[in-house]
């Protein structure tokens, strides 16, 4: 019950007392923290309405789960194919991609202007049907890669907890914006600096708590496709929403949702179903495929914004000139008696004086 691996990792062991260290239970409480945070800050940009009205017309949530679960997984499986992973390396990129829902993509949306309702609906949703989708998806591109059972391998307690974690400050911040509107701004803006503080924080304990452990998992093959699986998401899941007409705003959002993947969901699946010693660096893969999406990502927002400030000025020059049109348009013109003719609808003409209705004098 085992993956078959060609190429066994050499000299590789984890840092001494990986996991139990103070670091390792800090790092751990910052992640709940922000994505606590997060979740909240999020949850004030949404709506009761519009949550609703994706659940009713659900053609967006439609391609975002047929994207997730359909595109991802595919790629993973076509990338171990195409680069001749061994089957390590394989597996671990394939539970990669057979983990979608991550919580970046949210932060990615607002970023990209996108619809933050769909958005929290997509990765809520997304988390849900993990609970059966991933052990089916592992089933069925694992075969021939790993004997054991995957479908036992997948952490049931932690998709449920990361839903809850999801959930409970999502809604908090929902009725915040539709009981009390006047503080939504604060809690946005000091969310969002407590964000970059805590990301400050998880980047410096993560370099101390992983060291030069996770330079043995950078080898060209695993950077490439830590490089080319996030853009395949970002571009297919943008190009399948074009295809069936969602809005920029949603076709955005779906794109975001596609690239990213959960990575602490695969690093617990990882962890759970290979020692260290048979895993080897892989045990970081997660790592590195969450330092390419990221970049990617940022990438990505960087190209938006610079076209939106490029876009702007040519709208703002067509919106003025149109108005102006329309105002001269709507000027009575002058005609050659001096007179000018009526913007309103025309009325009865009053009797010529002296005269009575019935035209008597």
């Amino acid at each position: 019950m085992e993956a078959h691996n060609g190429s066994a990792p050499l000299n590789f062991t984890l840092p001494p007392n990986f996991g139990k260290r103070p670091t390792d239970l800090a790092l751990s409480v910052i992640l709940v923290s922000l994505l606590l945070i997060m979740m909240l800050s999020l949850g004030c940009t949404m709506e009761f309405s519009k949550i609703k009205a994706h659940f009713w017309k659900p053609k967006g949530l439609a391609i975002a789960l047929v994207a997730q679960y359909g595109i991802m997984p595919l790629t993973a499986f076509l990338m171990g194919k195409i680069f001749r992973l061994n089957n390590i390396e394989a597996l671990a990129i394939l539970i990669c991609g057979c983990s979608p829902g991550g919580n970046l993509s949210n932060v990615f949306s607002l970023a990209m202007k996108g619809d933050m309702n769909l958005s929290i609906v997509m990765t809520t949703c997304s988390t849900f049907f993990a609970l059966g989708m991933m052990p089916l998806l592992l089933y069925i591109y694992s075969r021939g890669i790993y004997d054991g059972d995957l479908k036992q391998k997948v952490p049931y307690g932690g998709i449920v907890l990361s839903l809850v974690l999801t959930l409970i400050p999502c809604t908090i911040g929902i009725f915040l914006n539709a009981k009390r509107p006047q503080y939504v701004r604060y809690v946005i803006k000091g969310g969002m600096i407590i964000t970059l503080l805590l990301c400050v924080a998880i980047m410096a304990l993560s370099v101390i708590n992983v060291g030069k452990s996770i330079m043995f998992v950078m080898t060209l093959r695993l950077w490439a496709t830590s490089s080319l699986m996030p853009f395949i998401g970002f571009l297919l899941g943008y190009i399948l929403s074009a295809l069936f007409r969602l809005s920029g705003q949603c076709s955005r959002t779906v794109s975001m949702e596609t690239g990213c993947q959960n990575v602490q969901l695969c690093s617990t699946i990882l962890n759970v179903t290979f020692p260290p010693e048979v895993i080897g660096p892989l045990f970081f893969f997660p790592l590195l495929y969450m330092i390419c999406q990221l970049v990617e990502g940022l990438l990505l927002i960087a190209i938006f914004r610079c076209y939106e400030k490029i876009k702007t000025p040519k709208d703002k020059t067509k919106m003025i000139y149109t108005a102006a049109t329309t105002e001269e348009t709507t000027i009575p013109a002058p005609l050659g008696n001096g007179t000018h003719k009526e913007c309103f609808p025309p009325t009865a003409s009053l009797p010529p004086s002296g005269l009575d209705s019935e035209g008597n004098s």
